[in-house]
């Protein structure tokens, strides 16, 4: 009688842990279908992909690990495969002096980026405290910018985009290991106010972020893939997708819509997202 209780409840505990293991792993799933959605639909808005990832993150209360620091970088490899798609032909037949443009674009990113590796890791990833106030300063600052550029730079006459041009949009570029400042927005600032056209450094910005993220990616998979077991490489592949196909729909709406708007609205949505999660969710 004894015995058949023991086993019983050694029975009831292994089905109740059992039980717990799928919901966790199910949880898990959905966790990354909604970053890879967040990813994808945010990683070519000005309004910092990665940011977006960690606030999320926090939202849905994901416990910061270093899987999970990987996986806000890696999966963002997914919304650049989108562009690779949707961009096929422009680089395809770019020609040797864009891309020798975007190689010196993407050398200040390059050399910040590894011996900043660490401290990024440890300290920006994850960091919400950082995230809304680059939200909050970096909407206030794409707001002034484009009050300036409706008042001045528009007038000026299209500049082609040069080399000491494309190094200055790359130091540009790696203000955006920050968390929360955008990558994209820090790029097509920067570039505006060079005087390079809207549409001319959106693309531009679109084509650096291939080996920008490539690299990114590329260099913590090689750091950290050896830590994963099988069950996180199914969630970093199920997250990588959903921001590929997430991604290729942003691009086109961006695209379509920067021919007729400003980035102003992005500017006072960074605020509003900044002030909710600094009021209701940071604690």
């Amino acid at each position: 009688m004894l015995l058949s209780q023991r086993a019983d409840k050694a029975a009831r505990l292994r089905g109740a842990l059992l039980e717990e293991c799928l919901r966790s792993k199910f949880m898990t799933i959905i966790q990354s279908i909604i970053l890879g959605i967040v990813e994808g639909v945010t990683e070519f808005l000005p309004i910092s992909s990665t940011g977006h990832m960690i606030l999320a993150s926090k939202l849905m209360g994901i416990a910061n690990s270093d899987f999970t620091k990987s996986f806000e970088i890696i999966i963002q490899l997914g919304s650049i495969l989108a562009v690779v798609v949707l961009y096929w032909h422009r680089i395809w037949h770019g020609g040797k002096e864009l891309w020798k443009k975007v190689a010196v674009a993407f050398l200040p990113t390059a050399v910040i980026g590894f011996l900043l590796y660490k401290v990024l890791k440890t300290y920006l990833l994850s960091n919400a405290i950082i995230v809304v106030w680059a939200l909050a300063l970096g909407g206030l600052a794409l707001i002034a910018f484009e009050w300036w550029y409706a008042h001045a730079a528009a007038r000026r006459a299209p500049k082609e985009i040069t080399y000491k041009k494309s190094f200055t949009i790359g130091v540009a570029q790696a203000l955006a290991i920050i968390p929360g400042v955008s990558r994209s927005g820090a790029t097509i600032v920067a570039g505006m106010a060079m005087g390079i056209t809207r549409e001319a450094i959106v693309e531009f910005s679109f084509l650096l972020a291939i080996p920008t993220m490539a690299a990114a990616t590329g260099y913590d998979f090689l750091k950290s893939s050896h830590s994963f077991n099988n069950s996180q490489l199914g969630i970093l592949f199920i997250g990588f997708v959903v921001a590929f196909i997430s991604a290729m729909l942003s691009v086109k709406w961006l695209v379509g819509f920067i021919k007729s708007h400003t980035f102003t609205a992005f500017g006072i949505y960074r605020i509003v997202v900044a002030l909710f999660f600094f009021i209701f969710v940071i604690k």
